[in-house]
């Protein structure tokens, strides 16, 4: 399910002339990031992240991990000006604001919010997103941008999940997909989807922790057989609450990252987060 962004011919030519420019903005950087490469000079970057050290601090790790690897040390070559929204999604802007404001020489975002938010705060700071949800459709990245990175498709992977859960529970006739406007899903996708295996689709948005619950309290309400949780920052961060109220309901339910199922969840099926984050340097 992971793939570097991929457009339309017309769109992928004009973004690939972008995506050139922010590579010869960022050739110093590149350059010495090259495999056996001595560092050239020491490198700043911003990290954006919507979590806190709890729940993203092993992705950042990840992230340094790959950098030490070629030969990249804080405090030496290396100077992370790291944000955390702590699960405040509102405060993004002004944190990417904050980190456009110290210059650095490139911004690194994960998720819709805190991309969305690093695109406003600046045009010339090169933007990297570790994971982005079907980044043209989201006009995360333009011709014209200054985004690049890697993305997934949303509908792409619900509709694999929809197979999923037909293995595992093979009588189930209504599904539940929880989404996030954040991270929107080509519902119409997957509902062609589940009428191919038999099932009806009921989709359920949650525009912010508020409305996990209530989205749950319908889910009951139309007697859903089982929920599919669409990868969303909003969900990943209040994973283990959702976790607890599908067992709650005895819905069976399957995830987009691994982090899901370690906390609770029945299946996972997607995004292996942490290797993603050791990828994002690829994208500089």
């Amino acid at each position: 399910m992971l793939r570097s962004v991929g457009f339309p011919w017309a769109t992928r030519q004009a973004v690939r002339l972008r995506v050139l420019g922010l590579l010869v903005t960022l050739a110093l950087l590149s350059v010495s990031l090259g495999a056996g490469a001595q560092p050239a000079r020491t490198i700043r970057i911003g990290w954006l992240s919507p979590g806190s050290t709890a729940t993203h601090g092993p992705f950042f790790d990840a992230f340094r991990q790959s950098l030490q690897e070629l030969g990249y040390v804080g405090g030496a070559n290396l100077a992370i000006e790291s944000r955390w929204a702590e699960g405040k999604l509102d405060r993004l802007p002004s944190l990417a604001a904050e980190l456009a404001g110290l210059r650095v020489d490139v911004i690194v975002a994960a998720g819709g919010p805190a991309i969305r938010a690093s695109k406003q705060a600046t045009t010339a700071i090169p933007i990297v997103m570790a994971i982005g949800a079907d980044p043209v459709a989201t006009g995360l990245v333009t011709p014209e941008g200054n985004v690049t990175g890697l993305s997934y498709m949303p509908g792409e992977l619900a509709v694999r999940q929809l197979g999923i859960l037909k293995e595992v529970v093979p009588k189930i006739s209504r599904v539940a997909l929880l989404w996030s406007p954040a991270n929107p899903v080509n519902v119409r996708e997957v509902e062609d989807a589940a009428r191919a295996l038999g099932m009806r689709l009921q989709p359920l948005e949650a525009r912010d922790p508020n409305e996990i619950d209530s989205a749950f309290t319908a889910m009951s309400k139309e007697q859903a057989d089982a929920v599919i949780v669409s990868a969303a920052t909003t969900f990943f961060i209040h994973r283990t609450r959702i976790a607890d109220l599908a067992a709650q309901r005895q819905l069976p339910s399957v995830y987009p990252a691994r982090g899901h199922a370690e906390a609770g969840g029945l299946v996972s099926y997607g995004l292996i987060l942490p290797d993603l984050y050791r990828r994002a340097w690829t994208r500089f």
